[in-house]
């Protein structure tokens, strides 16, 4: 069965995108939650209606994620671990805690784009990569120090 997707669906398709997929899935899923359209021909004639606002509106999002891009690469952000005696490291620092430090520099960023292979749980300099946007990717200077 053929659809046309109006919300992303991770995995599957894109707003605005047509394809194929199984029947099941299409009936008893996407069309029933809202994600996608049976690709009937009046939906098609609609989905081209509304196609180049989608683009449009795709191509502020990217040139906001650029500007985000550029503004984070500026900064420098400095984020500390507790540390007892003889150096030893309590807790780290997660994708939450680097989304909070730029959300108090006025950048809401979500933590899910902050890619970290795994928490920081050393002093040190790091550099972050950050999704904005699926073209458009930043990163992040970040200074981890020791209290």
């Amino acid at each position: 069965m053929k659809v046309i997707f109006i919300k992303d669906v991770e995995g599957v398709g894109k707003e605005g995108e047509i394809k194929e997929v199984s029947d099941g899935y299409g009936r008893n899923y996407l069309i029933p939650k809202g994600l996608a359209l049976p690709a009937t021909p009046s939906y098609l004639k609609e989905y081209e209606k509304r196609r180049e606002a989608l683009e449009r509106r795709r191509e502020r999002e990217k040139k906001v994620a650029l500007s985000q891009a550029e503004k984070i690469g500026k900064l420098d952000i400095k984020l500390y671990l507790k540390m007892g005696e003889g150096g030893k490291v309590y807790g780290s620092i997660t994708s939450s805690d680097i989304a909070k430090a730029l959300s108090e520099k006025g950048m809401e960023i979500d933590k899910k784009g902050i890619s970290l292979e795994e928490p920081i749980k050393e002093p040190g300099e790091y550099e972050v990569e950050i999704k904005l946007h699926p073209d458009v990717k930043a990163n992040l200077k970040l200074k981890v120090e020791g209290r």
